[in-house]
């Protein structure tokens, strides 16, 4: 049996145990088409915004506008595509479900003997749908194009010269080390230090005005240093101009950037997590977050769908535009109630996991209790 052949036998399959009909098809393709249409329209408008406000800096740096179509925009969307998804989602129901309703459509559903339960079924096929898509942006493709839109910005406006400084890093159990400055772009550390301790004392220092790592041999190369060692309670004072050295880091672990984890697939960032808890990173929570947040955002489409619908399947007689403001409200509540947990995830003691996923268990019992409210 072919794929072709599998995937219509699947189809058919699901059409006879739910019992799919011809309007169940219908919904489903206002769904999905609401959803693309509104997707294109606000991308549109984002794209014309964002190129009235780089155009001048592309002209002073003379970038080629095929440049900044494939290495810029096309990179650029599937970001806010991706971010956005779940809002798009949640205007497109409440538009075409209101214009349904507006037209009495709903009505004549419910009043032919399909309960409003089974007329959810094409908004849950739908809702899973984009799931699955908004689940493979989110840990395939975006950190792909993330890391080619930062390639594009470090070469054109050059914002890998940026350096961070004051960095403490965990190299194993009884060794730290701190670097005053770390310039991403040369991927070097300034004024490093290396502390190795006993129980209780230093046995180990050694202080180099610059630490670079050679990636074919795998060692650090220390400029510059001074080491003390403590052997048999006696000091000893080294120096040199230049030592190489193995150390339990990478240039990575000194890029302490919070958007690095934007570049990575969900595998790479789950396994940098594990890696930056072992060396003390003070940005775990922050890495946390996004990993969780690569699957809160998109099963929130489906709690975002069913708020939808439930604020959008009565008829109102003021129109569409009373659902839309209702629903409009929902959405920047459940942004700004996302805001919040983040900030207090971050610097509040607030578990990531937890601040993460409380808007979605909020507007879950949200969504739960307004749909059996919903008109039936």
């Amino acid at each position: 049996m072919t794929l072709r052949d599998r995937w219509h036998s699947y189809i058919e399959r699901f059409r006879n145990k739910t019992g799919w009909k011809i309007l169940d098809a219908y919904l489903l393709r206002k769904f999905l088409g609401s959803v693309i249409y509104a997707i294109a329209l606000l991308m549109t408008i984002v794209v014309i915004f964002d190129l009235s406000e780089n155009i001048q800096r592309f002209m002073d740096k003379g970038v080629p506008v095929g440049e900044i179509i494939t290495g810029y925009y096309l990179n650029f969307i599937p970001y806010f595509i991706n971010l956005f998804i779940p809002l798009f989602t949640f205007i497109s129901v409440i538009w075409f479900t209101s214009k349904l309703s507006s037209h009495n459509e709903i009505i004549s559903i419910l009043g032919n003997g399909i309960t409003f339960n089974r007329f959810l079924l094409p908004y849950l096929v739908g809702s899973l749908i984009i799931v699955l898509i908004s689940l493979f942006l989110a840990n395939s493709v975006v950190p792909h194009t993330n890391a080619k839109l930062n390639e594009f910005k470090y070469k054109y406006f050059g914002r890998a010269a940026i350096s961070t400084t004051n960095i403490h890093v965990k190299n194993n159990s009884h060794s730290y080390i701190f670097v005053e400055r770390w310039d991403r772009r040369q991927d070097q550390g300034y004024f490093a230090t290396y502390e190795s301790f006993d129980d209780y004392h230093v046995v180990d220092k050694i202080t180099a005005q610059t630490m670079k790592y050679n990636e074919k041999t795998g060692l650090w190369n220390l400029h510059k240093y001074v080491r003390r060692q403590i052997v048999d309670g006696k000091e000893y004072v080294t120096s040199g101009d230049d030592i190489d050295t193995t150390l339990n880091v990478l240039p990575l672990n000194f890029s302490q950037d919070v958007f690095i984890s934007e570049t990575m697939t969900y595998k790479e960032l789950r396994r940098f997590i594990r890696e930056e808890k072992k060396r003390g990173s003070s940005l775990v929570a922050n890495y946390q977050i996004e990993a969780h947040k690569r699957v809160s955002n998109p099963l929130g489409i489906i709690i975002m769908t069913f708020l939808g619908v439930s604020v959008s399947s009565r008829k109102n007689a003021r129109g569409v535009g009373v659902h839309i403001f209702i629903g409009m409200g929902l959405a920047f509540t459940f942004i700004f109630l996302q805001q919040i947990s983040t900030v207090f995830s971050v610097s509040g003691g607030l578990p990531p996991v937890l601040g993460t996923w409380i808007p979605n268990l909020i507007f879950l019992v949200v969504t739960l209790v307004l749909l059996k409210m919903a008109q039936k």
